[in-house]
């Protein structure tokens, strides 16, 4: 009896514990770089102890790189809707015919229309995404008060974004908070403020990657190769939707199903219809495979993918070298740069993590100096520093601190990095957040800034061997695993 009472007890908690981690799963946070902000930015990890800035150090310029705040569907991601729209009608109405049991299917399915439908525009920001880069002002100026003393003046707190609408739209959402309450325009005293923006077509700061030749051959030619790397694991939870459902469900359809999930959840925050088709299982698979795609064709996938964002770097560490200058030179208050802000996109934000480092464990570092290829994110349920998520959600951002830290002779110059203004560690400063300027600027940004764009980008030697030697030696490395690949459990938040 006893025995069988302990057993009982035991079988108990672990139904507990399983129940509880259903409970606790929110597909939110599991949507790549379709995450809202606001979701994700609650994500701080906390295995990692930030540095205690020491009193006598004090912040003395800032650089942010941010992602634009969220979107509406492009064009193209609404015409798939339309059509899975017309797909489930079909669906449905073979079902019927067929005089098979309806009884499995939500009832959301019958009445489901598109969102978006008739919709002639896309892409562009919506609500949420104003409010986020607009509290994102006014927390950055909270946060920093010394640096944002000053009145307002373009050279003082330059404001960058490319031209594409929903960058510079989040510009403006981010300059009303950062400047509230400065000016005398309407009840909130807003004040003017200038956005400037490049060219799209030679905008190399911003938008690096639409202007690099050599980026645009690799993508297209490895874009094919990707997709190929989710089919087993699209194919498998296809599988298990035609046997739950009883829809006879495409490859595609579940692509797009999965797509629409994300789009209904970041910006509608309807979690129970398409994101209730799938299991936390196949949710954090589907998440996985955004990650590679994320990590193969913008992030450490292939050197290329970031190091084409070394004006960004280059600009970056100029405009700290420029405030080491004016404080050394004791400049007079008001004539010199105390901020510099950038508004762009997933495609710079994520280059410019990969150029700090970020997401890395230590010897991974040492490898993407090397230029040696780097093993894949693993796959659910082991852990992984790699989640698109976290990296560029949407208002994703990176903020860089320049301190200067006086002591009876002399001032010593440390960077302070926030990630999602999150505390994050260096591998290349011994993984503390806190790096001492000078090992900032050679041991971690050195080592690409020796590269140069032009011949990076728009050499006209061959070098396709050499772009997709990288990935492609983990895709023929990996397929065999994916032929195999058998259901797994959803990862513990701890674990992702």
């Amino acid at each position: 009896m006893i025995r069988l009472a302990l057993i009982f007890t035991i079988l108990l908690i672990c139904f507990s514990i399983l129940s509880g981690a259903d409970e606790t799963f929110d597909v939110r946070r599991h949507l790549a770089t379709v995450s809202r902000y606001g979701v994700i930015q609650e994500m701080a990890s906390d295995s990692f102890v930030p540095s205690q800035i020491p009193d006598e150090c004090t912040p003395i310029h800032l650089n942010l790189v941010a992602r634009h705040g969220t979107r509406a569907p492009t064009k193209k991601k609404m015409k798939e809707f339309d059509a899975l729209e017309s797909r489930m009608e079909y669906l449905l109405q073979e079902l019927k015919e067929q005089k098979e049991s309806l009884n499995k299917i939500p009832a959301w399915l019958w009445e489901w229309k598109s969102p978006w439908k008739g919709k002639r525009t896309g892409g562009e920001l919506i609500r949420q995404g104003e409010d986020d880069l607009y509290h994102l002002g006014i927390r950055i100026r909270e946060k920093f008060p010394q640096l944002f003393d000053e009145d307002y003046h373009p050279d003082i707190y330059p404001i960058k974004a490319t031209q594409v609408p929903r960058a510079s739209a989040s510009a403006v959402a981010f300059g009303m908070g950062l400047f509230s309450g400065k000016g005398n325009l309407g009840p909130g005293r807003h004040r003017a403020f200038s956005v400037i923006s490049e060219s799209r077509a030679s905008d190399t700061m911003l938008r690096f990657h639409d202007c690099c030749q050599n980026y645009k051959g690799f993508r297209k030619s490895q874009a094919p190769a990707v997709d190929k790397l989710k089919e087993p694991v699209l194919d498998e939870i296809t599988g298990e939707l035609v046997r739950r459902y009883g829809l006879n469900f495409t490859r595609k359809d579940t692509s797009s199903l999965w797509s629409l999930c994300k789009q209904e959840a970041s910006l509608l925050e309807i979690t129970n219809q398409a994101c209730a088709l799938f299991t936390p299982s196949e949710v954090a698979l589907l998440e996985w495979t955004d990650d590679l795609e994320t990590f193969i064709l913008k992030g450490y996938g292939n050197s290329l993918n970031y190091r084409m964002g070394v004006p960004l770097l280059q600009d970056v560490i100029q405009s700290m070298e420029q405030a080491i200058n004016a404080k050394e030179e004791g400049y007079v208050t008001g004539s010199f740069e105390k901020a510099r802000m950038r508004v762009a996109h997933a495609e710079t934000l994520v280059p410019f993590s990969c150029l700090l480092g970020l997401f890395l464990e230590g010897p991974e570092f040492e490898q993407i100096l090397r230029e040696e290829s780097l093993q894949l994110p693993p796959k659910p349920s082991q852990r992984r520093n790699w989640r698109s998520n976290v990296v560029a959600p949407f208002a994703g951002n990176n903020i860089l601190v320049l301190y200067g830290c006086q002591n009876d002779k002399s001032t010593r110059y440390f960077v302070h990095v926030l990630h999602n203004e999150h505390p994050v560690p260096l591998p290349g400063c011994n993984n503390s957040d806190f790096c001492p300027f000078e090992v900032f600027k050679q041991v971690i940004a050195a080592p690409h800034l020796k590269h140069n764009y032009e011949t990076l980008c728009n050499a006209n030697e061959k070098s396709e061997e050499k772009l997709t030697t990288t990935p492609r030696s983990w895709l023929s490395s990996v397929f065999a695993w994916l032929c195999s690949w058998k259901k797994v459990d959803v990862p513990a938040y701890s674990e992702l």
